[in-house]
C-alpha cells in the first residue's frame, strides 16, 4: 500500500500508533463485553465511571479458550507441530475476578515458560496496514471478520518482533523471549519479545 508523501514521517507515526492503540482498545472492550460488564451497572464504591456491557441478550458468554476454527473456514487449521508451544497449554488459564478486574491465574507450566525462549504458531492479527509488522498479536486461529478477535486473551500472544515479519494468512511461527502477563493494562496474557521468524 503506497504512503502518501505529503505527510510527514512524525504524522504517519502519530497515526499508525493511534490506530494500534484502537485496535489494543477496541480487542480488550470486545472482551470485557463477552465477560458480562455492564455500562449500565455502578461499579462498587460509587464511581460514575461506566463499565462495559455486553450487546447481546441474555446471560453473557465468556471469551475463552484456544478459539474455534470453523471447518467451513477456507484457511487450514494450524498444522501439528513439535517444536512450539500448544495453544491448548496456553489456554489452560483460570480466571480471579476481583472488585476492580479479572485476572489471570496461570499453572506451573505456564510460569515456567516466563522469560524463557519459546516457538509460538498461530495466525497474524496486524496492527497497521504495512506488508511487514513489528508489532501485531499471533492468534490460535484465523480472524473471521475484520472486527473480531477469535478468543479470550489466552488465545492470542503479542508479538514484539526484532525484525519485521511479512504479513500472511497462512500460519506462521515465531520464536523470543516469552512473557506471562499477571497484570497487563490492555488484558494480554502473554506476549514474546525479540521474535524473529522460523520455518
Amino acid at each position: 500500500m503506497a504512503q502518501d508523501p505529503s505527510v510527514s514521517p512524525q504524522r504517519r507515526s502519530r497515526v499508525d500508533g493511534g490506530w494500534h492503540r484502537v485496535a489494543v482498545s477496541l480487542s480488550v472492550a470486545l472482551f470485557g463485553a463477552s465477560l458480562g460488564f455492564s455500562a449500565h451497572a455502578q461499579p462498587e464504591g460509587g464511581s460514575n465511571a461506566p463499565v462495559l456491557s455486553s450487546p447481546l441478550p441474555g446471560p453473557a458468554m465468556a471469551a475463552s479458550g484456544a478459539g474455534y476454527h470453523s471447518p467451513q473456514s477456507p484457511i487450514a487449521p494450524l498444522p501439528q507441530r513439535n517444536d512450539v508451544v500448544p495453544w491448548s497449554v496456553l489456554a489452560d488459564v483460570t480466571r480471579q475476578t476481583t472488585k476492580t478486574r479479572i485476572l489471570p491465574v496461570f499453572n506451573a507450566r505456564q510460569q515456567a515458560m516466563h522469560q524463557t525462549v519459546q516457538r509460538v504458531q498461530g495466525f497474524m492479527m496486524p496492527l497497521d496496514s504495512r506488508r511487514t509488522q513489528r508489532h501485531f498479536l499471533l492468534t490460535s486461529v484465523p480472524l473471521t471478520c475484520s472486527f473480531c478477535i477469535p478468543g479470550g486473551p489466552e488465545s492470542m500472544v503479542e508479538v514484539k518482533a526484532k525484525t519485521p515479519v511479512r504479513y500472511s494468512i497462512e500460519p506462521v511461527v515465531v520464536e523470543g523471549r516469552f512473557e506471562v502477563l499477571t497484570h497487563d493494562p490492555y488484558g494480554l496474557f502473554y506476549r514474546i519479545t525479540d521474535a524473529v521468524p522460523v520455518e
